[in-house]
């Protein structure tokens, strides 16, 4: 199992936090398998020393044996040499009986040597009568009888040379005999053109040939044995060699028809995967159709040749083991080439699977193929493809954001290097581009024909939508901070306001869709687009994270709306709020300055800015006013004295933005609503003012019960704003807090004043 495997799986026995408690009870399961395969183990290795050790002694057995063996032919010889002295005038008598011996041999070898051109001659004959027939070629059996007992009568003759040691006559011979190594050549060019085109001969029906090829091939390998052995034995008794001379008669040498057969199938065999190879690189589509030979191949052999050929040859089992071993060679070959297209990479890593099917419907296991077709790289190779996918989407996705910020940077320019959708929004210019990306890597993962390959591209593009929403807002973030300054500069500001409101009209566009008209957004129609490809299972988890995508661009949508508001007060209002609960307060209109600003503001977006968010445009200006109002009681010189007006003037605020919430006709009814119940907070702020000093911490404690994440600080500085402040007033309020055990719940506005 794969490191990722376990991870899905983990993942998926441990989905929520409840599913901790079952670790022990996984544990104790896991230990009971590990301990039943372990079992499973010791029993498999203990049989395996069996078998071993049985071979072993079966090993000792035999050399024993052979030492006996050995031990009786010496017996042998001691008494066939005693023998020889026991029969009076015995060495009269083998003389006698060697002579008689050579004279027949030399007879023998003149009768031979006269009628070696004439039998040799005849031989050419057949010969060249098959070539006329080659589809049948009626004489093969009769052209290797006869070479066969030409080439013994040669290698009798020069063996006979040989101990003899006279170069002249051997040189003689030579010259004799050079013609029957042209005949025999050109009988092997006729085995050779049977065995290269077997498979052919066999679908011909042309049975006759191919067990005539067969005989031949088994009187040769017969011969070659027969030779290896009698090497073997006079090699190892050199002594003995001399006494033995009659065995030898026949092949001198081994000749290695049976090799050149199974050559000629491996030849035969690579012929037509070079053929396909080349196929293959033209078209990587349909490997099988391109291998469609292979298996037809062997099915003929498996059907046809099986019955004509020698049980004990397996020629099944030889054709399987010398294809298989070409079709890996061909296959690793093709892997190991840095210049194989990811196309044709592709294919070979779907074609185990369909490869060993074809080969069970053969009759063959997949253990019985050996090695295993691509060496069991199918893990590295989905690795690979998966990763260079995501390869090239990273190189979009980075080519693509450095775009977006160099659009960004230039902002300062006619429109501000934005575009506009078909209902006049502002559009950033390249998320179209970005999504039809990642639709098209989308495809090229489905080429392959694999879940594994889909789910982990689509696992990347997750991970890189989630990256991207961070790297967007850290880089709107960086931008808006430059204008927070007390002597920022200015230039850029209002498309930097631009560039805000087209992102998170974008990321409305990610998320908007409208199953009414049947139109989905980009995020919908990316797990559209991928669910086809990919398990029940991983659209469960996959589910989970597009949900958290979908958050991910509600909240940056949101984000660049507050950044928004919060830079029309670090520009707009930077000379106005440090006024508020001054002395200025009490004189200025600075309330009704910022409203009237408020209303520019949402006349100058509304037509550009995505209908859903502009409720939330209004109510981020109204919470991020609020905030600053409240948080205006640190200002330097702010201070409530009793004889001031304060609470009229504080009064008159809130009411010109009550009146501005309650009469703006871009607000739905239940936003507005919203807003009002945050401003009633300046009702207890009120209270925190203007109340005796003796009721503050009863003030206080209502206060924070309402608003569990009142800040103490902020607290603080509303009381020493007040004229009449002592620190016994301060600590009563502090002791207050301590007393107080108050219901954490959902952030409150108060939770934003510090």
């Amino acid at each position: 199992m794969t490191m990722d495997s376990s991870t899905v799986k983990l993942a998926e026995l441990l989905r929520h936090p409840d599913d901790l408690d079952k670790i022990p009870a996984m544990k104790l399961e896991y230990t009971r398998k590990k301990a039943a395969v372990d079992s499973q183990l010791r029993s498999g290795l203990k049989e395996q020393l069996e078998i071993t050790q049985s071979g072993m002694n079966g090993i000792t057995d035999g050399q024993r044996t052979v030492q006996l063996i050995k031990e009786e032919m010496m017996k042998i010889d001691k008494l066939c040499a005693e023998a020889q002295n026991m029969i009076r005038d015995f060495p009269n008598i083998n003389l006698v009986s060697q002579t008689h011996r050579n004279f027949s041999a030399v007879e023998t070898m003149r009768q031979n040597l006269e009628s070696f051109n004439d039998r040799l001659a005849r031989v050419e004959a057949l010969l060249a009568a098959d070539d006329r027939d080659v589809e049948n070629m009626p004489n093969l059996l009769a052209v290797h009888y006869e070479l066969t007992q030409l080439r013994n009568i040669r290698d009798d003759a020069m063996e006979q040379i040989l101990r003899a040691d006279d170069s002249s006559l051997q040189s003689t011979l030579e010259d004799y005999f050079s013609k029957l190594d042209e005949t025999i050549e050109w009988f092997d060019e006729h085995i050779g053109t049977i065995a290269l085109n077997l498979i052919n001969v066999l679908i011909n029906g042309n049975n006759g040939l191919v067990v005539r090829l067969a005989v031949i091939i088994e009187a040769e390998e017969k011969s070659d044995k027969r030779v290896k052995a009698l090497q073997e034995a006079l090699k190892d008794h050199k002594e003995m060699a001399a006494r033995f001379q009659s065995i030898t008669d026949g092949a001198k040498q081994v000749r290695g028809y049976k090799e050149k057969f199974l050559k000629a199938i491996e030849v035969h065999a690579d012929q037509q995967m070079t053929e396909t190879k080349q196929a293959f690189l033209e078209d990587p589509a349909k490997l099988d159709k391109k291998l469609k030979w292979y298996f037809n191949d062997l099915n003929a052999v498996k059907q046809g040749m099986v019955p004509l050929m020698p049980k004990k040859w397996r020629i099944f089992q030889t054709y399987a083991k010398i294809y298989h071993k070409l079709m890996h060679d061909f296959l690793i070959g093709m892997i190991d080439d840095p210049d194989t297209s990811s196309a044709n990479m592709l294919s070979i890593l779907n074609w185990p699977e369909a490869y060993y099917v074809k080969m069970a419907k053969l009759g063959f296991r997949e253990s019985d193929l050996e090695p295993h077709v691509i060496d069991g790289r199918a893990g590295e190779l989905v690795r690979e493809f998966r990763q260079l996918i995501i390869r090239f989407l990273d190189q979009w996705l980075d080519r693509i954001f450095q775009t977006e910020k160099k659009d960004f940077a230039d902002r300062n320019v006619d429109g501000s290097n934005l575009d506009a959708d078909e209902y006049g929004y502002f559009r950033t210019r390249n998320l179209v581009d970005m999504w039809r990306m990642l639709r098209e890597q989308i495809d090229a993962a489905a080429n392959s024909q694999r879940q594994d390959v889909a789910e982990g591209v689509v696992d990347a593009m997750i991970l890189r939508l989630k990256s991207r929403q961070q790297d967007w807002q850290k880089m709107l973030d960086d931008e808006a901070a430059k204008y927070h300054g007390a002597t920022a500069e200015l230039e850029g500001f209002q498309p930097l306001q631009d560039w805000l409101v087209a992102t998170a009209n974008d990321q409305i566009a990610c998320i908007d869709d409208n199953e009414e008209q049947g139109r989905f957004a980009y995020l919908s129609s990316f797990r559209q687009k991928f669910e086809p490809l990919v398990s029940a299972d991983y659209i469960a988890r996959a589910d989970t994270e597009i949900a958290t995508l979908r958050d991910g661009y509600v909240d940056l949508s949101t984000h660049c709306i507050t950044t928004f508001a919060q830079l029309i007060f670090a520009v707009d209002f930077r000379t106005v709020m440090p006024d508020f609960f001054t002395a200025k307060w009490y004189t200025a209109n600075a309330m009704k300055q910022m409203i009237v600003t408020f209303e520019e503001y949402i006349g100058d977006y509304k037509s550009v800015l995505h209908h859903s968010l502009l409720d939330i445009f209004i109510e981020e200006m109204a919470d991020e006013l609020l905030i600053r109002y409240l948080s205006s009681v640190k200002n330097k010189g702010a201070k409530f004295k009793r004889q001031d007006p304060f609470k009229d003037k504080l009064f008159s605020d809130v009411s010109t933005a009550f009146e501005f919430f309650s009469n703006n006709n871009y607000l739905s009814e239940d936003v507005a609503d919203t807003i009002k119940q945050k401003w009633r907070v300046t009702e207890q702020f009120l209270s925190l003012i203007e109340v005796e000093k003796s009721v503050v911490p009863e003030v206080f404690a209502g206060f924070k019960m309402d608003y569990w994440d009142l800040q103490l600080s902020w607290v603080e500085a509303v009381l020493r704003a007040r004229d009449d402040f002592d620190r016994a007033m301060l600590n009563a309020v502090k002791a207050k807090a301590a007393q107080l055990d108050v219901e954490r719940g959902y952030e409150t506005i108060m939770g934003k004043v510090k």
